[in-house]
């Protein structure tokens, strides 16, 4: 078995499900592409869990090396993970590294690893507006970057 992807038009697994599904013999996953839509993954159950075992160990190991304070290592191999980090000041790479824990770990409790993806790009994009000087100086700047409060959203009466 290889550990490339393919991709393949979500028609084919309409039209022709278990040749479709066979090719997950080959592959680790499938992309299935859809016109009007996000495309779909079908991969293989036990690779699921896997995937999952690898997240939930990932997730403890990052944890014990923080309640270890081994946050020295962890920080002198961030750049090799995320290299973008490089960009965010030090006060910063500690506050992303105790988020990072924590939402991995609970992420890895609920088999579910959007919330990390997501915490990862949100750091991404600070580290790409501490980057850039210009981008930088928008938030930054006194008084005038400060926009005050910002109002709640008027909610719609349900339906």
């Amino acid at each position: 078995m290889t550990s490339a992807d393919e991709d393949a038009p979500f028609s084919e697994l309409l039209h022709h499900p278990a040749a479709t599904a066979r090719r997950l013999d080959t592959v680790r996953a499938l992309r299935l592409r859809r016109r009007d839509a996000g495309d779909l993954a079908l991969i293989r159950a036990d690779q699921l869990e896997q995937d999952s075992t690898v997240a939930d160990f990932t997730a403890r190991l990052l944890a014990g090396l923080v309640r270890a304070e081994n946050t020295a290592a962890l920080r002198q191999v961030l750049p090799d993970a995320l290299p973008w980090s490089v960009f965010l000041p030090e006060a910063d790479v500690e506050a992303m590294l105790g988020e990072l824990v924590d939402t991995a770990r609970g992420a890895a409790a609920l088999e579910n690893l959007a919330p990390v993806a997501l915490l990862l790009v949100q750091w991404r994009h600070t580290a790409e507006i501490h980057a850039d000087p210009a981008l930088l100086a928008l938030p930054t700047r006194e008084p005038e970057a400060d926009l005050g409060p910002v109002p709640v959203p008027e909610t719609e009466p349900a339906e």
